[in-house]
């Protein structure tokens, strides 16, 4: 039995401005922009804990740059001294960076507006404005940075550190020292500061694990998942118990670990806006293995061959490329009499091998591991 700690929470951990806390777990694309949700439903799960979102549209601006100053040097003993007026300084950026200790976008949800601060206007004595300081938005590795008014990709931080600018500061003005020349000593001239960048921006998040669960739901996904690692998820004995991705960290012996994600119960139709899987969906893309799990009995009284063929099409219909990601199939539930019939039914119609597993009993659940391990390793 693989012993195993889950991987944080989904929640927020900390951002640049000092907002966080707990607040209760709400489902995902919640907007911050004003606007209704884009799906019509949200499910308070608890009073306390962290609420996981992944998709928000924020408002950014730059911080104006400070205007160039006019000044005139005045001191004693020094006749015309000249023009003294020092530059704005620039205003601060708007910075997103990936951070590994976020989990979702929820510290970013109650928030609409980001304004970086300006910059100090130039004062006498050629004193430069100070710049502006910077603001940083921390998310989730794996959020996709999008304008929200053009629709473009401003940058994909897949990776822990990365970091784009959504919106500039502006430029500091110059004081009117910056005008001084041979035939104009005494100039009156100066800028006002630059204003800084807005912009619109959109973050989604797709979450990076390794081993990704697929199936219809009730398919046991989730006592899988508990039952591998130490994540705690919602388990029922009716559909639609998971409402968003849980992520677990499963480690095998001493020195190997992988993530593990829980993804939401897909039914025909997902790619399309049906049931909960239209949302989650692209949870699945960052995945390197897929372990699509079957259940033998479904409470619906469909055919599991059927079931299987139809995740698979939804698949292809959101993303034709996951139809060529490594995947392992599993029959769940192999302590029920109809399991071990439908595993062999499965293997025949497919040609390839399906494994039967118990997350109750723990059977095959050691040749689960082992493959995974191996098409991880790329050696499928």
């Amino acid at each position: 039995m693989a012993d195993a700690t889950s991987v944080g929470s989904l929640g927020n951990s900390r951002e640049t401005s000092g907002r966080s806390g707990p607040i209760g777990f709400c489902h995902v694309t919640l907007v911050a922009d004003g606007k209704s949700p884009s799906v019509p439903w949200m499910f308070a799960e608890k009073q306390t804990g962290t609420m996981f979102v992944d998709r928000v549209t924020i408002y950014c601006k730059g911080g104006d740059g400070g205007n160039g100053c006019l000044s005139f040097r005045r001191e004693a003993h020094v006749p015309r001294g000249g023009p003294d007026g020092g530059d704005g300084g620039r205003g601060g950026h708007v910075i997103v960076r990936a951070d590994r200790n976020v989990g979702s976008l929820a510290n970013i949800v109650g928030r609409k507006h980001w304004h970086a601060q300006r910059g100090r206007h130039g004062e006498g004595g050629q004193r430069t404005g100070r710049n502006g300081a910077d603001l940083e938005i921390l998310v989730p590795p794996g959020t996709i940075v999008r304008d929200a008014d053009r629709g473009h990709v401003l940058k994909d931080l897949a990776r822990h550190g990365d970091w784009v600018i959504v919106a500039r500061g502006g430029r500091g003005g110059h004081g009117n020292k910056h005008f001084a020349t041979p035939t104009n000593r005494a100039p009156r001239e100066w800028e006002p500061g630059e204003p800084g960048q807005e912009r619109n921006v959109t973050l989604e998040l797709k979450l990076i694990a390794d081993v990704g669960l697929v199936g219809k739901p009730n398919a046991g996904k989730s006592t899988l998942l508990s039952r591998l690692s130490r994540a705690h998820p919602e388990i029922a004995d009716y559909p639609f118990t998971t409402r968003y991705p849980v992520l677990g960290l499963v480690r095998i012996g001493y020195d190997y670990e992988f993530v593990m994600a829980d993804i939401p119960g897909l039914i025909e139709g997902a790619h399309a806006g049906v049931g909960l899987g239209h949302e989650f969906l692209k949870h699945v893309e960052r995945t390197r293995v897929l372990v699509h799990l079957v259940e033998p009995e479904p409470m619906d009284g469909s055919d599991p061959i059927d079931n299987y063929h139809n995740i698979r099409e939804e698949l292809r219909l959101h993303d034709p490329a996951l139809l060529d990601r490594p995947e392992v199939i599993a029959v769940t539930k192999c302590e029920l009499p109809d399991a071990p019939a439908v595993a062999e039914l499965l293997q025949e119609d497919l040609n390839r091998p399906v494994l039967q597993i118990s997350a109750v009993t723990g059977k095959g659940l050691p040749q689960l591991l082992s493959k995974i391990r191996h098409l991880l390793d790329g050696e499928g």
